[in-house]
């Protein structure tokens, strides 16, 4: 079976077998045997890792790699995570850890987000290498912790060890460089901005009673009241400089005039990518936890919710003011975790780069910018002044639901995807 595989394939299926499941707060299985393999990778091309621990069993792994015109040009970053979500087994067709091979796919979680993309790193690397080395300094990064804000990985490695990116003002990583249908016609979305973080934790207070009185005063009900009003707030369309340019490049594609054609209908027409572009143009804060009670017969006293927010860059204070006027009385906000939002110039002698690798392997598709929902490590990097670009190619079929993959059942990537993108990081990273 491994003489039939791209070499990428070999490596991201090992990779999705270290279970990393990550489970937020700090609980985690681990990613430090993920990182000893990818430093064996690293050390077997010539080079030498750089281990860190931000706690045991929460390793990241760099190394830097010595470009041919030395230090006068400014280190790329190129990094990943090691982490995954949890995957409930039951719901999935094949073990989400087993790194199957079915159907010319790789399944398992980690497939597309985001052990894909480094073992694309580590092969497009080799290649690289073997061919006379980087035009500049590359900084490879694998962190730990990304699927929880990256507390025991990049901020703690940007925090502690900021020598370790000396030199180094642009970086790439995901969630951008895949392919999209628009009208019929492919294109590739890349990265270049990312929405705030706020993960809140909301506190209902109440009469802790029996559960046989009237009890008026429930924190449960009012805890209820508010997180109904948090999912349901329809929070208004506001175009930033990225989504303004993905509108346009979508409205021209389609032949369209984008004063006439709102921005929902053009994100719309980008099909299965709607679940991402739609995302990019509003405020978001979706419940995804709840917490009240012991006993079935007794009122607790308070109750608890934890919210996803994700805000456009510079609305951060205006969304928390208005979330505070929803939930009302009684009810305590607290910021569990938060994180800036980016935004960085679809243009520039990067953008340039990653725009002819791509068209070097498929001639003729347009690239258009966009701004991703949700974040990346590229934030931490953010505190040091790198600006940070999502691009982690794959040529993907028309039909193929990329977007609901990413912390979805059944996660899987196509083989030849793997080789398009080892193929198009070689380029972009020998030439740079």
């Amino acid at each position: 079976m491994n003489e039939q595989l791209d070499e990428t394939a070999i490596i991201a299926r090992d990779l999705i077998r270290f279970d990393t499941t990550n489970y937020g707060e700090g609980r985690s299985k681990g990613e430090t045997e993920a990182a000893e393999y990818v430093g064996a990778k690293l050390e077997a091309l010539g080079l030498a890792p750089t281990y860190i621990d931000a706690e045991p069993g929460r390793t990241s792994v760099l190394a830097r790699v010595p470009g041919r015109t030395g230090s006068e040009r400014g280190a790329l970053v190129v990094h990943g995570h090691l982490d995954v979500v949890p995957a409930v087994a039951e719901d999935w067709s094949v073990d989400p850890f087993g790194g199957e091979i079915r159907d010319g796919m790789l399944w398992g979680r980690g497939a597309v987000d985001m052990k894909n993309m480094d073992a694309m790193i580590l092969t497009a690397l080799g290649d690289v290498l073997e061919h006379g080395g980087p035009e500049r300094d590359l900084i490879v990064a694998f962190f730990s912790d990304e699927e929880a804000g990256g507390v025991r990985g990049s901020h703690h490695v940007v925090e502690h060890h900021p020598e370790l990116f000396a030199g180094a003002t642009e970086a790439i990583s995901e969630v951008g460089g895949y392919s999209i249908t628009v009208g019929g016609e492919r294109a590739y979305l890349l990265q270049t901005g990312e929405k705030s973080l706020r993960w809140l934790t909301l506190t209902a207070h109440g009469a802790a009673s029996h559960g046989s009185q009237v009890v008026r005063d429930n924190a449960v009900t009012r805890l209820a009241e508010a997180i109904v009003a948090i999912g349901r707030e329809e929070w208004p369309v506001r175009l930033t400089g990225t989504t303004s340019a993905l509108l346009g490049e979508i409205a021209r594609i389609l032949g369209v005039d984008p004063e006439r054609t709102g921005p929902d209908e053009l994100a719309f027409a980008t099909g299965t990518a709607n679940r991402f572009i739609a995302s990019s143009l509003r405020t978001t804060s979706n419940p995804t936890r709840l917490e009240a009670g012991y006993k079935h017969n007794v009122i607790p006293g308070t109750a608890q919710a934890f919210v996803d927010v994700r805000t456009l860059p510079g609305e951060e204070d205006q969304v928390m003011a208005r979330l505070r006027e929803l939930v009302g009385d009684g009810i305590d906000i607290a910021v569990s975790h938060g994180d800036t939002g980016l935004e960085v110039p679809f243009e520039g002698p990067l953008v340039e780069a990653m725009v002819a690798a791509i068209g070097a392997h498929d001639p003729g598709a347009p690239v258009l910018p966009y701004l991703l929902g949700a974040g990346t490590d590229n934030k931490a990097l953010s505190l040091l002044g790198i600006a940070g670009y999502g691009f982690a190619p794959l040529r993907l079929p028309a039909d193929f639901d990329f977007p609901s993959l990413f912390h979805g059942v059944d996660e899987r990537v196509p083989l030849d995807a793997l080789v398009f993108g080892r193929r198009v990081l070689r380029d972009l990273l020998a030439r740079y």
